[in-house]
């Protein structure tokens, strides 16, 4: 729609002209439940009627609030009625003829959504419930009530919601009344439109009390009904304390929010929301089956990362978009620095280095690759902006700063940010002045460095010896485009006792492309080099010859979780850039993963074993590749110990590999009872997780997959089955997958995600292979008539990567030739994706030559 894609420019000229001093929306959201006016096949809308209060420092002069909307009832400006029809376009609200102060009134019909973008409507299949709740980021907000939608314009708000009879409401602020179905809530702090929220409907709600001296802030936690016989409340109560006794602790200025809801809310697009006072999550948070550790880790890193957001972000706010890092990196640093003082979660750094920073190096490897201060013209760009580089890179260079400037330093110029600049808007010189202030650092240099230009530097050893066989050198290279400042530490392991461990550091100060380490000039032979140990900066690694002779052999002896953790990262990295042949990482995964005892790094590692296979093994040797994985994949459920999270872990990865007869008769006598592993249950989320490859490989019909619907009729259980059904092998099932997704807009989000997933499977790459050309002929129309992220669902799902040849590479290039004028982040999508193909190309290259 015209004016939907609100520019940067368009931003800054509206804030430079109003002040914004207060909302107050009333939304009628009984339209929920019942049957919808005009039927299903109409949209399902409901009334929203906001009054702004706000100033103009030129009266007289124009402007316009968004609102995307079916339709509008009434706009009145300062009392004076204003034609909807001339004022309203879709997507805007011109308001002309501003006074010095203003009241504009909006009473519009707003629609429910089913892409989890603006006010999500979700019905129960399990019991027929309707659920709502919202998620805006990062401007949705005007799908529900008209505003001024971007994160500069903070103000203070007003919900009033009137709801369906025996619905609970959730807002911002803490309920202030509720009277004949309308619920009232206290006026926020002033915020940005992006994280004001609603939740709303019969959702099972537990709560208890923070307390720490004088201050006491009311929790509250809730998710379906359906899933209240799985919710440890408890559990997730402990981290939030354990949470904000840190925060309090290092950044000496009290959460500022009243309250603390969180919701676990159906068909999320994102991991979580950091709404004040009122934070959503995707419900998989909720376990309805065994998982293991990570699983609980990953929740608490979440729940501690939105935590972080109600200073970053909440209360200190970035002015536009293109500091999104500045939220992003911190809560991303922020999660995982609580996660490793405050919780049960003390090695989540290895985490990190395993999982986060895999995300980061990948992203800052595509042609799309940015600054961590980006460039964000509109908001487009910022929907593609959350990505590895704005979370994860932010957060390692973080991670770094504080190894430059020092933790107290790095802690102390936070505390000052956010007395500074409480309940207002920042940028980059904001932080860098506080910064400056604490370090007695050039911050300035730093950032320029670090903050302010693109790509991972790659440092190397270079070790000679003398004629005793000590040290003599050792050297650290350092390539990049941009040469930066690493403050890192080197590490030399040797054998002892069958072990690799660590017997001397040194912490050096690498600049330049060649920085030597006097410090371990004169120390031992060692077997391995690592650089970058303790993983304090952000960089990929390589070894000298030496060091990977020992990894190969030795990989399983190194003792220490984290310098393991980085030689299996530094590993990966050289095989995605097609200087390890992935069977030879294959192959050190099937010789030493059995060895992990990190449950985090051995999930990471079978995602990896699986992405070699499909991706950058040379096609010759996929099926011998995938048979020793399944078989090795075997061989180690049944070694596992009976019951623990590395049976579960590696029963999963079995299912995700089984690739014979043998393999799927197995996964058949598992799922009726016939065989048995001592130990592992094979309760509903694994048996889904079973059936998923037998339906992929022909084993599992319609009747059998509806069969275990029948036996869990929920929303997960119709997530799984819609992914089942579009993962069978047949002609028609793919062109009715198809069809659901690109044609037809019927699916929710939960449910394109499935379909995609079903309708992607290695295993038929001839199969899907003549959908290659319909995805070029499709994506442009589907970016166009579809919302941002149901567009990026399909053009990042569908694109055809398992046609891994030069063809698919130059139909690619074809398309991005002919179509220089589509949307720019249509066009970054598809240059990823082209990215990762050419990659694994270049991959497939060098593993055939090992061949």
């Amino acid at each position: 729609m015209p004016g939907e894609n609100l520019s940067r420019d368009e931003a800054r000229e509206r804030a430079e002209l109003l002040t914004v001093d207060g909302y107050e929306v009333a939304l009628d959201l009984r339209s929920a439940v019942g049957e919808a006016a005009g039927g299903e096949a109409q949209r399902r809308t409901f009334r929203s009627v906001t009054t702004i209060r706000f100033r103009c420092a030129t009266p007289g002069a124009a402007t316009f609030a968004d609102l995307v909307a079916p339709s509008v009832n009434a706009v009145t400006l300062n009392g004076r009625a204003l034609d909807p029809a001339a004022v309203f376009d879709g997507t805007r609200v011109a308001l002309e003829g501003l006074a010095e102060e203003n009241v504009l009134v909006v009473d519009a019909q707003c629609a429910y959504s089913r892409t989890g973008e603006g006010m999500h409507r979700f019905v129960d299949p399990e019991d027929g419930e309707v659920y709502l709740y919202t998620q805006y980021e990062p401007a949705d907000a005007r799908r529900v009530f008209a505003n001024f939608e971007q994160p500069d314009l903070k103000a203070p708000y007003r919900f009033e919601v009137t709801a369906p009879e025996g619905w609970t409401v959730w807002s911002n602020g803490a309920e202030e009344s509720r009277e004949g179905g309308v619920w009232r809530f206290a006026e926020t702090a002033p915020i940005s439109t992006y994280i004001t929220c609603v939740v709303a409907g019969p959702y099972h709600y537990v709560t208890d009390t923070y307390r720490r001296g004088d201050l006491e802030i009311p929790l509250g936690a809730m998710c379906r009904k359906g899933l209240a016989k799985h919710f440890d409340a408890d559990d997730v109560f402990l981290v939030t304390k354990q949470g904000f006794d840190f925060f309090h602790d290092n950044f000496d200025y009290p959460y500022p929010f009243g309250k603390y809801d969180q919701a676990f809310v159906p068909e999320y697009n994102l991991g979580a929301m950091e709404n004040p006072g009122m934070v959503t999550f995707r419900e998989e948070y909720i376990y309805r089956g065994k998982v293991t550790r990570a699983a609980y880790e990953r929740r608490a890193n979440v729940i501690l990362h939105e935590m972080a957001h109600m200073w970053f972000g909440d209360l200190v706010t970035m002015k536009w978009w293109d500091d999104l890092w500045l939220k992003e990196s911190f809560a991303d640093f922020m999660g995982s620095f609580s996660l490793a003082e405050a919780t049960r979660f003390t090695n989540s750094w290895v985490t990190f280095a395993n999982n986060r920073k895999a995300w980061a190096y990948r992203a800052d490897q595509l042609p799309s690759t940015h600054p961590i201060t980006a460039d964000i013209r509109d908001l487009e760009d910022a929907k593609l902006n959350f990505d590895g580089i704005t979370y994860a890179k932010g957060a390692a260079v973080l991670k770094q700063l504080v190894a430059y400037a020092g933790r107290e330093a790095f802690l102390e110029g936070a505390r000052r940010y956010f007395k500074r600049h409480a309940y207002g808007n920042t940028a980059l010189d904001d932080l860098l002045s506080v910064l400056e202030e604490t370090s007695g650092r050039d911050m300035k240099a730093w950032a320029r460095s670090w903050l302010q230009t693109s790509g991972v530097n790659v440092l190397t050893p270079v070790v000679t010896y003398d004629a005793e066989g000590r040290v003599a050198e050792l050297a650290v290279e350092q390539e990049g485009a941009e040469l930066r400042p690493h403050r890192a530490a080197v590490g030399l392991y040797r054998a002892e006792g069958g072990e690799l461990v660590r017997y001397a550091r040194a912490e050096v100060d690498i600049t330049g492309a060649r920085t030597v380490v006097a410090e371990l000039v004169g120390a031992e032979r060692p077997a391995l080099v690592l650089v970058n140990d303790e993983d304090l900066t952000y960089a990929k690694v390589r070894f000298d010859e030496d060091s990977l002779d020992t990894l190969r052999e030795h990989l399983g002896d190194i003792t220490d979780p984290l310098a393991r953790a980085l030689c299996w990262s530094a590993l990966w990295n050289l095989t995605r850039d097609a200087l390890l042949p992935a069977r030879d990482f294959v192959a050190l995964v099937l010789r030493f993963a059995g060895r992990e005892s990190d449950i985090g790094v051995l999930q990471m590692l079978h995602a990896w074993a699986q992405s070699a296979l499909t991706h950058y093994a040379a096609p010759a040797w996929r099926e011998e590749g995938g048979r020793l994985v399944s078989q090795g994949a075997l061989r180690e459920l049944r070694a596992a110990e009976p019951g623990s999270e590395h049976q579960l872990t590696w029963a999963r990865f079995f299912a995700a590999t089984a690739s014979g007869d043998a393999d799927f008769a197995l996964l058949e006598e598992l799922l009726d009872g016939s065989a048995k592993i001592d130990g592992l249950d094979v309760d509903q989320e694994l048996r889904w997780a079973f059936l998923g490859p037998l339906a992929a490989h022909g084993r599992a019909d319609e009747s059998v997959i509806n069969a275990e619907l029948a036996r869990d009729d929920t929303a997960s259980g119709k997530r799984h089955q819609v992914r089942c059904l579009a993962a069978r092998p047949s002609e028609a099932v793919k062109a009715q997958a198809w069809a659901q997704v690109v044609e037809s807009d019927a699916l929710s989000n939960a449910l394109v995600e499935a379909t995609i997933a079903g309708f992607v499977q290695p295993s038929q790459r001839a199969l899907i292979a003549p959908y290659a050309p319909k995805y070029f002929d499709a994506i442009e129309r589907v970016w166009r008539e579809r919302s941002i992220q149901i567009g990026m669902d399909v053009v990042r799902g569908l694109f055809p990567s398992l046609q891994d040849d030069p063809s698919t590479l130059e139909a690619t290039d074809a398309w991005l030739a002919a179509h220089e004028e589509a949307a720019p982040a249509l066009r970054r999508l598809v240059l990823e994706a082209r990215d990762d193909l050419a990659r694994a190309l270049r991959a497939q290259e060098c593993d055939a030559a090992a061949g």
